[in-house]
């Protein structure tokens, strides 16, 4: 009998267990304010997609992504890599000031967008209380030289440890700006239009989600954009809330949202493929344990040297 396919990753991989947290919409909001700080990669979304009017649509596109790619099958993890790297060539942009025509698909552009994206998933989600020790983050980020790769990139080229990813953005902060592209989806992502019978679910719980993912960033990024944001310490005891409110949410109900990628993989794999949190090595160590008690946040792991204590 033919094994399964358990994909790229696999269910003894953190990826698979990390990406079934519910905190990752938040990271993935975190992402987009992230990403638009880099001018050229920015323009790249602004002048080739109805950013405006399908915002929703370009975020359910990734999740697709990032779910076919964590959860499916090696077959359709490369296609979805191939029609990406398509769509990609077929692309470009042109810089306002000097006129310059570039392709979508420099490299350097790609490597922002995944580091920027790899970044938010983990700072996000470990932030809010999902455990991994320092071994386990860096694996993570190793891990996902795989998901480079399907976007056109070179693996070794790509960062495979948080500290090569924090050596990364060291490296490119120079570079980056808020430009009228980034105020663009600051803009949508504070106020995004919906029909006027969402309005008040739209101000009340989308505009907490979006203040959420916009306080994790990096201090830097406040500075860019020039707005302000709640003290590390209130934005992580308010991920921490977040997150344990979001996980005490049954994992069968989370999980029917469309398109279902996790039960297909359980359905595909068994029962023991089930992603969960417990099955990540954690060693509890000071040194690793960032939300175990009081602590010291390390700098990438939320709060740039912040101290904060897990509530309750």
């Amino acid at each position: 009998m033919r094994e399964a396919d358990a994909g790229l990753f696999g269910p003894s991989s953190v990826t698979w267990q990390m990406h079934g947290d519910p905190m990752m919409w938040v990271a993935g909001v975190r992402a987009l304010y992230f990403q638009a700080l880099h001018p050229r990669a920015v323009r790249g979304v602004m002048q080739n997609s109805d950013f405006r009017k399908d915002a929703w649509g370009r975020l359910m596109r990734t999740a697709h992504f990032v779910g076919t790619t964590t959860y499916g099958t090696t077959e359709a993890a490369e296609k979805a890599g191939a029609r990406v790297r398509k769509i990609h060539t077929m692309l470009s942009a042109t810089d306002p000031d000097t006129g310059e025509r570039y392709g979508v698909d420099e490299p350097e552009l790609l490597l922002w967008v995944h580091c920027a994206e790899i970044d938010s998933y983990l700072h996000v989600v470990r932030r809010s209380g999902f455990r991994l020790s320092d071994a386990a983050a860096d694996q993570y980020v190793a891990e996902h030289r795989e998901s480079a790769r399907l976007v056109g990139l070179d693996p070794g080229d790509v960062p495979a440890s948080t500290s090569e990813l924090a050596a990364y953005f060291e490296k490119v902060r120079p570079e980056l700006a808020v430009g009228p592209e980034a105020r663009a989806v600051d803009a949508f992502l504070q106020r995004p239009p919906t029909r006027a019978l969402f309005v008040p679910a739209r101000d009340l719980l989308w505009r907490r989600v979006a203040n959420l993912a916009y306080g994790s960033l990096p201090r830097y990024a406040h500075e860019l954009y020039g707005r302000p944001a709640p003290a590390p310490r209130t934005v992580t005891r308010r991920l921490v809330t977040t997150g344990t409110l979001l996980r005490r949410v049954p994992s069968r109900v989370r999980w029917q949202l469309p398109p279902k990628h996790i039960l297909r993989a359980m359905a595909r794999l068994g029962p023991g493929s089930r992603p969960d949190p417990r099955k990540v090595p954690y060693k509890v160590d000071r040194r690793d344990a960032i939300l175990d008690g009081p602590g010291r946040a390390q700098r990438g792991n939320g709060g740039d040297g912040t101290r904060w204590r897990t509530p309750g």
